[in-house]
């Protein structure tokens, strides 16, 4: 596998100057094997900031200006200055094109509140080759439902939780896969405490009854799917009704259905849910994974 390449952001938000010259893009490339970030930063001290992964596939990335709204916004939900979408995406193309030639990409784009007390944001690109999810997007993977411990309507009552941020807090995601573990499954779906399906750890939901394709609504508090916006495209195409909704639990009993979709593993059937075995439409899998792929 070829090495990781590392651009180091230096003007990563709006109004930022860093003594900027002729020549200066706002970033540069740089050692992926050296230390480059500090311990007090408090991306790491705290997990404070954001983050976006983008699939690049044969040199192209894939709805980049997608991912970088969706990185403005998440900034915005945690007060973040607002990301310079020039820079960022300039970055990402200096990444993809600085990497040797692979198949598939995973790009990472990360910013975080910097240094504690400087009041000046860390910002990086990092790419790497991803890891091959062919057979995973075929084979699918179990899953079980999980209580995310909060209401449908907490993103109105309670903003500061911050949900449908794609912060860098990832500890509960961690959590919940490894009790999927320990119960013999790969996946988790979440739901509220009050019945509503969510979204999966890094995943956005789908759900087929009949013609008609479905996905949680974002009032929800989940992390609007660029996939599954990509998806539903696929989906219309091939006939179906598709929908953004508040989908109750038992919804997923009733499905005929159902994916797990992502920008890097695309869209992953779901076999079994609580252990209990679920219809995969193999070929329409298949079809979607196709057009994600751009093929």
């Amino acid at each position: 596998m070829s090495p990781p390449v590392l651009i180091l952001v230096s003007r990563p938000v709006v109004g930022m100057s860093d003594g900027r010259t002729d020549g200066d893009d706002g970033f540069r490339l740089a050692d992926a094997g050296a230390p480059q970030l500090s311990v007090f930063d408090l991306g790491v001290t705290r997990g404070d900031g954001v983050f976006e992964t983008v699939l690049v596939e044969g040199g192209r990335a894939t709805d980049v200006d997608a991912h970088l709204a969706r990185f403005a916004r998440s900034a915005h939900q945690v007060d973040l200055p607002e990301p310079d979408h020039t820079v960022w995406r300039d970055a990402v193309a200096a990444a993809v094109a600085a990497h040797p030639p692979v198949g598939s990409l995973s790009v990472k784009l990360v910013l975080t509140r910097g240094i504690e007390g400087t009041g000046v944001p860390t910002g990086w690109v990092t790419a790497r080759e991803a890891p091959d999810f062919a057979a995973l997007r075929v084979e699918g993977v179990r899953a079980i439902v999980l209580d995310r411990g909060y209401r449908h309507d907490a993103p109105a009552t309670s903003p500061w939780l911050l949900l449908g941020a794609k912060t860098l807090s990832y500890q509960v995601n961690a959590a919940a896969l490894r009790e999927a573990a320990r119960r013999g499954a790969e996946e988790v779906v979440f739901t509220s405490s009050d019945g509503f399906v969510l979204e999966a750890p890094t995943s956005s939901v789908l759900i087929r009854e009949g013609g008609h394709i479905s996905t949680p609504s974002a009032e929800l508090g989940i992390v609007p799917g660029t996939t599954q916006r990509r998806a539903f495209e696929f989906f219309r195409d091939e006939g179906f009704e598709t929908e953004a909704v508040r989908l109750r639990t038992s919804s997923l009993l009733r499905a005929d259905a159902i994916w797990l979709v992502s920008s890097v593993r695309q869209a992953v059937p779901v076999t079994a849910l609580d252990g209990e075995p679920l219809t995969v439409d193999a070929p329409l899998t298949a079809r979607l994974n196709r057009f994600l792929s751009g093929r």
